[in-house]
């Protein structure tokens, strides 16, 4: 990794690494919001008001699925360009950038390729951004419940601090496949579809 990040300040300077930030803002702010902000109503909803004690893992899960769902439903054009602008640094020098700026880049890509374009790659975005929402939220709901069940510890910020660490290595270890499909769908318009991505992905790396 760091041996990528200094290749990168090497080859494109060092502002290359900060490519997309503006987009990246724009997807933190969207997305973050509405999947942290919605998935506590969400998962009372699914467990019913009169529900006592702890929340079953399955409604835990299916909270987090639906949250992440809808909200990478309205932040995919925000993914989009953020990904279109990363790529833009691995153009040869002398080869025009196609977009000046983040919001050039979403003009630019409604006039010439449509509105409907802004959610190119949803598709497998959904299938990534909501597994790793519940694999996310729910492990951290999960590892903070079982933790505090441990005789001497508290809803603490250590407590937090293991559960947001558990959290993070499930996520990863889940969402990585769909990441990488996503990631590709969004950057390359030559796949036909989500699972045309995901064959020709697992034929060229096997």
């Amino acid at each position: 990794m760091l041996g990528t990040v200094a290749t990168i300040a090497r080859e494109e300077g060092a502002a290359a690494l900060w490519k997309g930030i503006v987009p990246g803002l724009h997807r933190q702010c969207v997305f973050g919001g509405l999947r942290i902000g919605l998935y506590e109503p969400v998962k009372n909803l699914y467990v019913g008001e009169n529900h006592v004690g702890d929340v079953p893992l399955t409604k835990k899960i299916l909270a987090a699925l639906t949250t992440g769902a809808l909200g990478i439903t309205v932040a995919n054009p925000t993914d989009l360009v953020k990904v279109r602008l990363q790529a833009e640094g691995k153009l040869p020098p002398g080869v025009p950038r196609r977009y000046t700026g983040a919001l050039n880049a979403y003009s630019t890509i409604v006039r010439q390729e449509g509105v409907t374009a802004l959610w190119t790659g949803l598709g497998p975005n959904i299938a990534r951004n909501a597994i790793i929402n519940a694999a996310e939220l729910a492990s951290y709901d999960q590892v903070k419940q079982t933790i505090l069940k441990i005789p001497g510890f508290t809803d603490n910020v250590f407590t937090h601090l293991l559960s947001g660490l558990g959290a993070g290595f499930v996520a990863v270890c889940i969402g990585s496949p769909v990441d990488v499909v996503k990631s590709r769908m969004m950057g390359d318009s030559a796949y036909k579809s989500t699972l045309d991505c995901f064959v020709k992905t697992l034929k060229n790396d096997v």
